[in-house]
């Protein structure tokens, strides 16, 4: 197994993207043959309600992770919630599913998504490096 630092979260809906308040939280690979990893968040008790109904539900989320440093793209995953502890005014939500390798990456997604809103030449090329370095998630609404 191996462990690595959170650095966000958001849940993927088909109406919009759901960031989760992240106090602190880390990913573990499981690295067995089903590609399965585990999600633990630490969060305050405003970033619950979506998951507790989730969770009553048994539904599947997707999910998307920046892992370890900020500046990494986000990977997607489909997960189920395994758990939400409740402590004071904070609460632990342990998360577990797969990895999506199947989707395209965020570079993919962004240039198309630009492209499509009018961008070229010049002005696309550096449209895609500010946001690139940015990393905004608002257009990924669009493509879902």
């Amino acid at each position: 197994m191996k462990t690595f630092k959170l650095i966000s979260l958001q849940i993927l809906t088909k109406e919009k993207l759901i960031p989760i308040t992240l106090m602190d939280g880390l990913i573990i690979n499981k690295e067995d043959d089903y590609n399965h990893w585990l999600i633990e968040v630490y969060t305050d008790l405003s970033s619950i309600d979506f998951l507790e109904e989730s969770f009553q539900k048994k539904e599947e989320l997707l999910v998307q992770a920046v892992i370890t440093k900020k500046a990494n793209d986000p990977a997607p995953f489909e997960v189920m919630i395994l758990s939400i502890q409740k402590f004071g005014d904070k609460a632990s939500i342990l998360l577990e599913g797969t990895l999506k390798r199947d989707r395209k990456d965020y570079a993919e997604l962004l240039l198309q998504y630009l492209i499509e809103e009018g961008y070229e030449g010049k002005n696309l090329s550096s449209k895609f490096t500010e946001l690139m370095q940015s990393k905004p998630q608002t257009f990924l609404e669009k493509k879902l």
